[in-house]
């Protein structure tokens, strides 16, 4: 049997070989002549010069060898209370006939369409559309604010919008079209239409001469055949937050992108095409993009869009329902989802209620997965639970758990080891690799695995700025941590969450692993403040489990003492308070960076992702009564 180190020494022995024998998964028009494109001065290029279509690839191909019977997409809702099945004949026949109609008023290859749009299958089909013509795609998270949807309107300068009438919330309709609309005015880009797509629950009114029905667009129009591409022609941009307030559009090239993601089905999430897999994400982010959308299809699985929340539609129980209704083989959703579960049935007793006998195992990311709620989802679900880690610019796993290779024993706490293209580096402030077990720096040598992003859209000198210039010759990601004697990686923070007390450079992620070990506490969160002695001193907040009645000062007082008996007196935790939530982004991230800001009393500019804005003021509060900001 083939093991993690022997796959992985094949890849370090003869990186072109390696990846052109899994190119050979994918179905080209023209194959390339090499993987490896080096365009000099650390930037690269994957199979370059063959020629390929993302559409086919995902959708054609399986009709032609037999499986158009097949589901591919599964779209379930709980806040619509519906469940909707599309084969992959009937998904070839849809996209084929919108990416006609696109085509018909004038979107050509290269062009870009921005997609707005909630999930629903639609949103899936406008981004294989645009791939089969050639197209960029640009997908938005529905119901982004108007500002921020401006600002991409601008970078993108798209010559199309596809978007919805509407969004659904437990207990409330989002309002798409006031959103485009107000982006629209405000952007300096004007696209030349815009398609709708409306939803039963809202209708709304469309702009004349700008706007075309969704099912009016399509009537009557000839399907469109898949166009062949460059492999190096971008398949998508996908805008991530900046530190600047101006949002990166990563790029992400059409052919590393098939095999990458081809390739990271079976040998990490271990599923066989026919099976059911299925990403609790949104198509907004970069999950969305790889493993809602294009990995399961390209692999030929069947893939899962939920439209709904892990808890509230219509209890803790739905994942389960979903896993057990469909039978699910392999899941993945972010620790924060699990968190939140655990906070309304500690007990797991929603588990008992269904069959999940077919599930093979969870896979966690999008955020640091604490130890805490690992074991909680390993003990209730009686499944392995496998944490990767990897970035919207990378596009798939960095490390992780080869579980279709040979799964290695987890080591909770550790997203394992990397994944072959990867040779991940723990290095210094001055870039010198760091012994084992010491925290620096995570990087990655260069050049960086298919799939990954070769640069940022329209602003080369920005993407070396974000990630070459630091540490030459690598990657940067922008996290810190280390790696052990056995090579397993653990991720501890980003960069700017290692504190500096009083000389000591700590780690908020293992304070926050203390923490979430308390038995009332069912999240939590620790930042480092501005102190004029200690350079910066940490502060933790906490959310308890449902139906715990004690005190506060008693449990934050434990708190503080767990984080002294386990970190010792060095990490100088002195102060915990317990709020009700954490401000976090939609997909989940909790916004340190901005507690910080709001803690140390400087301006800060209102996260464009944020989930809930009112949360921030809550956080303010807290802060005062801990005596923030000092000033």
């Amino acid at each position: 049997m083939t093991t993690y180190a022997d796959v992985y020494k094949s890849w370090q022995d003869d990186p072109d070989a390696f990846w052109m024998k899994a190119a050979e998964a994918i179905d080209w028009d023209e194959k390339p002549s090499k993987a490896l494109f080096d365009l000099g001065d650390h930037m690269y290029e994957w199979f370059a010069d063959g020629r390929v279509n993302t559409c086919w690839n995902a959708v054609d191909r399986h009709v032609e060898q037999g499986r158009g019977s097949q589901v591919a997409i599964i779209h379930d809702s709980p806040i619509t209370g519906t469940v909707r099945k599309i084969t992959y004949a009937e998904l070839r026949n849809r996209v084929a006939t919108l990416a006609g109609a696109l085509r018909a008023k004038g979107v050509e290859k290269g062009d870009r369409v921005i997609i707005y749009m909630p999930m629903v299958p639609e949103a899936l089909e406008a981004m294989l559309a645009c791939g089969r013509i050639g197209a960029i795609h640009s997908v938005v998270f529905g119901g982004f604010a108007a500002h921020e949807l401006a600002v991409r309107i601008d970078d993108a300068q798209p010559k199309a919008i596809i978007a919805a009438s509407c969004g659904l919330e437990p207990g409330r309709v989002v309002h798409y079209k006031p959103l485009l609309d107000g982006a629209i005015e405000q952007s300096s880009h004007k696209p030349e239409f815009c398609v709708i797509f409306q939803r039963e629950q809202e209708v709304a009114r469309l702009n004349e001469g700008r706007d075309v029905d969704w099912h009016a667009f399509q009537y009557g129009v000839e399907p469109a055949e898949c166009v062949p591409v460059e492999g190096n022609h971008p398949c998508y941009i996908l805008y991530t937050s900046g530190t600047t307030g101006q949002p990166k559009g990563v790029v992400r090239h059409t052919a590393g992108h098939l095999v990458a993601l081809n390739w990271s089905m079976k040998n990490i999430y271990n599923v066989d095409p026919g099976e059911v897999f299925w990403a609790a994400s949104d198509v907004g982010w970069v999950v969305g993009h790889s493993y809602i959308c294009y990995a399961p299809l390209i692999h030929g699985n069947t893939t899962i869009v939920f439209e709904g929340k892990p808890v509230g539609t219509p209890d803790a129980g739905t994942f389960w329902r979903v896993i057990a209704e469909h039978d699910v083989k392999s899941f993945f959703t972010a620790p924060t989802a699990f968190r939140a579960v655990k906070r309304d049935d500690p007990k797991g007793e929603f588990v008992r209620k269904y069959d999940l006998s077919g599930l093979r195992a969870v896979y966690l990311a999008g955020e640091r997965a604490d130890p805490d709620t690992i074991n909680w989802a390993a003990d209730v679900l009686g499944k392995p639970i496998y944490d990767h880690w990897w970035q919207t610019e990378t596009g798939w796993t960095i490390a992780g758990m080869p579980a279709g290779i040979e799964a290695l024993p987890v080591k909770v706490g550790s997203p394992t080891v990397p994944m072959p293209g990867y040779d991940v580096q723990i290095l210094d402030e001055a870039g010198h690799p760091m012994p084992p077990g010491e925290l620096g720096a995570i990087a990655v040598k260069l050049p960086l695995p298919p799939g990954t992003l070769p640069t940022l859209w329209n602003a080369e000198t920005r993407f070396r700025k974000s990630y070459l210039d630091h540490f030459p010759g690598y990657y940067e990601t922008g996290d810190a941590g280390m790696i052990d004697e056995d090579g397993y990686l653990y991720i501890m923070a980003r960069t700017d969450d290692v504190i500096n007390v009083a000389g000591h450079r700590l780690s908020t992620g293992a304070m926050e692993e203390v923490l979430a070990n308390h038995p009332d506490v069912a999240e939590c969160a620790v930042i480092g403040v501005s102190d004029t002695l200690k350079g910066q001193s940490p502060v933790g907040f906490v959310c308890l489990t449902n139906g715990v009645n004690r005190p506060h000062e008693e449990i934050t007082s434990e708190c503080v003492a767990m984080v002294r008996d386990q970190i010792g007196p060095v990490a100088a935790f002195k102060q915990a308070v317990v709020v009700d939530r954490l401000p976090k982004t939609r997909s989940g991230k909790i916004l340190r960076a901005t507690m910080v800001k709001i803690a140390d009393g400087d301006a800060f500019k209102m996260p464009a992702t944020i989930d809930d804005p009112a949360i921030l003021d809550e956080i303010t509060e807290a802060l005062k009564t801990l005596g923030y900001p000092k000033s």
